[in-house]
């Protein structure tokens, strides 16, 4: 399918003070588009600014970051977010749900931002919904929802735009183990049908879901691995 992620070089030092703190040291990297990668590493690895520099909201010091062709590195903040609209989708631990908004309104953010028209984003909202396994729970708030329906309709939220690039920072860090294997289904049903999904996890169990693997240390890719991904158990109805 051809490579929708290309790192060469890519290096990243931040000012702590008076000491400097090298996050990044020369990552050269390519992820073809719909592959699914895990990302692991210690704290301090440097798996979370290569994350920070996957979603664009980071720039390196140093080297090329190609997405889908276009050099990010060179681009100016607006244009940043609008690529950040237009190809990338967001999952992150803590969901980030409005808490007085219902599933639907907060699936529709996305499009809201983008200008798409109410009608349409509705729509589209309500199938993204269907699509993560909520339908009939369009209406519900986050405290009327379980952690993994609230996970679900993070989740929809961030495919809404019909992104290339799906990024996952620790995704099922606050589920269970059932609930996790619920989200991981959806995360391999997203792959299967062409979508790219690049997830950060310190579990060992979650990465295993993967086709590839990345071991970060030291600001380093020190293991690149592809695997046989288990398979995870699809989600229940939305009621489960």
């Amino acid at each position: 399918m051809g490579a929708l992620i290309q790192l060469e070089d890519i290096r990243r030092t931040y000012k702590m003070g008076d000491v400097e703190v090298r996050a990044l040291r020369g990552v050269t990297l390519c992820i073809e588009a719909g592959e699914f990668v895990a990302v692991m590493g210690s704290s301090g690895s440097g798996k979370s600014t290569l994350m920070n520099t996957l979603g664009c909201l980071d720039r390196p010091n140093a080297g090329r970051y190609l997405l889908d062709g276009t050099d990010v590195s060179r681009l100016s903040r607006d244009e940043l977010a609008e690529v950040r609209n237009r190809t990338l989708g967001f999952v992150f631990q803590s969901f980030n749900l409005l808490a007085r908004t219902s599933a639907v309104e907060n699936v529709e953010l996305p499009l809201l931002y983008a200008g798409v028209g109410t009608g349409e984003r509705e729509q589209r909202a309500r199938q993204a919904l269907a699509k993560v396994g909520l339908a009939g729970r369009e209406d519900h708030h986050p405290n009327q929802l379980s952690g993994g329906q609230q996970q679900r309709v993070a989740i929809a939220r961030a495919i809404v735009g019909q992104p290339r690039l799906i990024l996952a920072d620790e995704p099922t860090g606050n589920l269970d183990s059932a609930t996790s294997a619920e989200v991981m289904a959806l995360f391999q049903s997203l792959g299967a049908a062409g979508m790219t999904v690049v997830l950060v996890t310190h579990e060992p169990d979650i990465a295993a879901y993967a086709g590839r693997v990345l071991v970060m240390r030291d600001g380093q890719v020190v293991e690149d691995r592809r695997q046989v991904p288990v398979k995870a158990q699809p989600a229940p109805e939305a009621h489960a």
